[in-house]
């Protein structure tokens, strides 16, 4: 509780109003118990020195008259007046005067006749030194001269005045004497001291109520105009950093308070409406993330998963705390590829491959901040599998003949073009065999052509059983067929092109179709030849071939090198 007191605008207002103020008024204060004392000093210095001047005026009176010797009686009755401590009548030596007979004598002298009677008893009193600095100055300057002693922890303030020697005291002294003495009035400071003091006191106590009374009011004017309305902005604040953007802060007055509860009521409207955009478009966002079929993986700067939608767990089978646990390396069970895919960009690595029974395309990307800092990864899975199916039997359909289930022509011709060329490269022997049906026609024409598709089903069925899983058998066109051998020489034993079309030929022989004796003529070429320079001349010979055959009465295999 202290430290929040300490620590709040509050307390700082008040600490940075109060010690500035305070010092002014102590120095206020101070300035004016200065004042108050020298005016004491002052006004205690003038009582005195009326006092004395009227002392020297009684003084003169009683000398006037004649009446000298009443002289020091009327100095100790002075003594006795309140606040006087010592009075004295000095000679210009520091000596009393009225103490011996030397100014009697001096003034009988000067008048030429007894006029005072000596005195009986003669006493040299020095109450100051000749040299005392006062005295000198009062006797020099001729004016009043006071200095201060202490006796017994006791101030005195002493005043020294001296008596001029007028015109109407020459009849009794020196004329050429410019001073008949010098009074000294000592006083004790006490009274004047108790008063300084009771006036510090008295000031004291007013500073004390008066900084009381200031900080009262500074207090309330301070939380009623600064801490209330600060209070209010800082509840505000509060409840937004728990997230309620729709508060508002009281705006009252002109002042730069005012103002800020205005900007901060303006700044937090403009953040409600980037807030409520913001959602919008994360609600958006979630839906689009939430509902995609493609499995979405994030993560943060650090590596750690932060997102992971439902796609993803059900394309990976895994829950989204596994996939967070393991990190997004093991996504796929191989951290080796995928920190490789994403170093490499994607470049030469595959982004489909097969994970439990299931072809996946992957992409996997760091994010990168506009100055190239990594601020997270991400990755984007996506089940093709039924496309893949549907793309492999879309290329089967391209490829195959609707009939006869075999190769269709175009798909022969980049089978034999493929296999050229690889028969070329690594010097490999391979043969190409071109045949059709004897008397196909005859088949439409008797039988309909309904029979004659049949027909060429059942060749087709034959071809798929009878060669082996490396050979290509395609329909060429109509009634005609043919078959790509790889690797299959020329020699004539039952291993070459030969022995493998003559045992076609005589197995087609033997295959009643719907009852019906059905043969084939066969031309075979087989590369290298000198003739043979290009994929289709094997087509070209394999035809001259067959054309051999069917001239030579059909259902026979015909040898092309053997022509």
């Amino acid at each position: 509780m202290f430290n929040q007191l300490r620590h709040s605008i509050g307390s700082k207002i008040m600490i940075g109003v109060a010690i500035p103020s305070t010092i002014i008024l102590i120095g206020m204060i101070l300035f004016y118990s200065h004042h108050e004392e020298t005016s004491l000093l002052r006004q205690n210095e003038l009582a005195r020195l009326e006092m004395t001047r009227s002392v020297i005026h009684g003084l003169d009176a009683v000398m006037l008259t004649g009446s000298a010797i009443i002289t020091q009686q009327f100095a100790e009755e002075l003594k006795k007046v309140p606040g006087i401590h010592d009075f004295r009548i000095l000679r210009a030596n520091g000596l009393e005067a009225f103490q011996d007979n030397k100014t009697i004598e001096a003034v009988n002298t000067y008048r030429g006749k007894p006029s005072f009677k000596p005195r009986s008893e003669e006493l040299t009193i020095r109450i100051l030194p000749a040299d005392h600095p006062a005295l000198l100055r009062a006797l020099a300057s001729k004016e009043m001269t006071s200095f201060e002693e202490v006796e017994e922890n006791t101030r005195y303030l002493t005043f020294l005045t001296p008596i001029p020697n007028e015109e109407r005291c020459h009849r009794c002294h020196d004329e050429d004497e410019a001073l008949r003495g010098v009074v000294k009035v000592t006083t004790t400071m006490e009274p004047v001291l108790a008063a300084i003091r009771e006036s510090r006191e008295r000031a004291f106590r007013i500073l004390i109520v008066v900084i009381l009374l200031k900080l009262v009011l500074v207090f309330l004017l301070v939380r009623r105009l600064v801490v209330a309305p600060l209070g209010q902005v800082t509840a505000a604040m509060t409840r937004v950093a728990a997230g309620d953007l729709t508060i508002r802060v009281p705006e009252p007055g002109h002042d730069e308070l005012s103002r800020m509860a205005a900007s901060f009521n303006h700044m937090l409207a403009q953040l409600l409406q980037t807030y409520t955009g913001f959602q919008q478009e994360r609600d958006k966002l979630n839906t689009i993330i939430l509902s995609a079929r493609e499995g979405i993986v994030v993560t943060d700067r650090d590596g750690t998963v932060v997102l992971v939608n439902p796609s993803a767990e059900r394309l990976l089978g895994k829950s989204a705390e596994q996939i967070v646990k393991q990190g997004f390396m093991h996504l796929l069970d191989d951290p080796d590829y995928l920190a490789s895919y994403i170093d490499n960009k994607g470049r030469a690595y595959p982004d489909e491959l097969v994970y439990k029974e299931q072809v996946l395309s992957v992409h996997a990307a760091r994010i990168l901040a506009p100055d190239g800092t990594v601020i997270g990864s991400a990755a984007l899975i996506r089940d093709i599998t039924e496309a893949k199916r549907l793309e492999e039997e879309l290329r089967l359909i391209s490829y195959t003949d609707k009939l006869t289930g075999i190769f269709n022509r175009r798909r022969m011709e980049e089978l034999l073009t493929a296999e050229f060329d690889r028969a070329a490269r690594y010097h490999y022997p391979l043969s190409f065999l071109l045949f059709d049906v004897d008397h196909f026609k005859r088949f439409n024409d008797e039988h309909g052509h309904d029979q004659g598709d049949r027909v060429l089903q059942a060749i087709g069925r034959l071809m798929k059983e009878h060669f082996r899983k490396i050979d290509f058998p395609c329909r060429y066109g109509g009634e005609e067929f043919c078959v790509i051998l790889p690797s299959t020489p020329a020699n004539m034993d039952g291993h070459g092109a030969w022995g493998v079309a003559e045992r076609f030929r005589q197995r087609v022989e033997a295959q009643a179709i719907d009852g019906l004796k059905v043969t084939i003529s066969i031309g075979v070429a087989v590369h290298p030849m000198p003739e043979i320079k290009a994929p289709f001349d094997l087509v070209k010979v394999a035809d001259n071939a067959l054309y051999q055959a069917k001239r030579a009465g059909r259902n026979r295999v015909v040898m092309a090198n053997l022509v």
